[in-house]
């Protein structure tokens, strides 16, 4: 008989001793676990969303000037609503969001297709101009878009919606490479057996690109339109310097309206773009985070 014991001699109702977990010293990233990394993070977090929640809370105050809580009222609410020129101002940024969002996601995802798909000479060069509007200033962009419309001559006394054209288009040109990066990233994983097996099998070139590439990318577009959505209906800077005399979106008709004096009005028009900007944010978001875990179980299951 062996003198030492082994662990597989060992009775199986013996008690067993804990196995010493060691700690592991805390990341660059583990921000979690620095408290002088979390302190920094809280200060931030505090001036970027306390003004947030107090614009919301005072668009309910019962008072014309926005100093002191008086009480509360949703009668801000009503009056923004009842209000034509800021009604008028808000259809106008739904308008331009919604044909914003249509041309840039559909100009987004062929650059994100082109880009992926084939190989050129001044790839590296359309790429960086692709995305240039990204990384310049936003008042540049509005700049250069107010000289460029001055220069052709743009028009001013168009009926609506034409009117809205110019802004369109100058939202366009800033927002459709938000999806082409969106595309071009759920394109990263795509095999590209099954569109070779497609077209093996007697598909045509857009039978594959409807039936195989599309449903693939369905949760990139529907995000991507999403944030050029976003983007559009609360852009200021460049809708500033597009818009003629004779059209106004919320955004301006907002800083409009501040210039005068800060009134629960404001507040109550604020809060509503702030809370379409939340929720169609969170759904993109949420679109993103399904797609993500549906991909992980396939991937799990397989």
């Amino acid at each position: 008989m062996s003198m030492f014991r082994t662990p597989s001699d060992a009775s199986p109702d013996a008690p067993r001793r804990p196995a010493l977990r060691r700690k592991l010293p805390p990341g660059p990233l583990d921000y979690s676990r620095r408290w002088w990394m979390r302190l920094p993070l809280l200060i931030v977090f505090f001036f970027l969303y306390a003004p947030m929640v107090v614009l919301v809370a005072f668009s309910f105050n019962d008072s014309e000037r926005n100093i002191v809580w008086q009480g509360f009222t949703t009668d801000y609410y009503m009056a923004a609503f009842q209000n034509t020129e800021l009604m008028e101002a808000f259809v106008n940024s739904l308008t331009i969001a919604l044909m914003n969002t249509v041309v840039a996601t559909l100009l987004g995802t062929l650059v994100a297709i082109g880009l992926w798909r084939f190989r050129f000479r001044g790839r590296a060069v359309f790429e960086g101009l692709n995305a240039l509007p990204i990384v310049i200033p936003e008042i540049c962009m509005g700049v250069a878009m107010m000289a460029f419309f001055a220069r052709i001559g743009w028009p001013t006394d168009l009926p609506w919606p034409i009117n809205l054209v110019k802004i369109t288009i100058a939202h366009i040109a800033f927002s459709f490479p938000f999806v082409a990066i969106v595309v071009r990233a759920r394109l990263a994983n795509f095999d590209r057996a099954l569109e070779e097996a497609s077209l093996d099998l007697g598909a045509t070139q857009w039978q594959s690109l409807r039936y195989i590439l599309l449903p693939h990318l369905k949760p990139a577009l529907i995000a991507g339109a999403l944030i050029a959505f976003t983007l559009s209906l609360d852009d200021f800077v460049i809708t500033f310097f597009t818009a003629g005399p004779n059209t106004i979106t919320l955004p301006v008709k907002i800083f409009s309206m501040v210039r005068f004096s800060v009134t629960p009005e404001v507040n109550a028009a604020s809060t509503i773009l702030i809370l379409i900007t939340i929720v169609t944010a969170s759904l993109a978001m949420w679109l993103q985070g399904s797609n993500l875990m549906r991909q992980t179980r396939g991937s799990e299951t397989e």
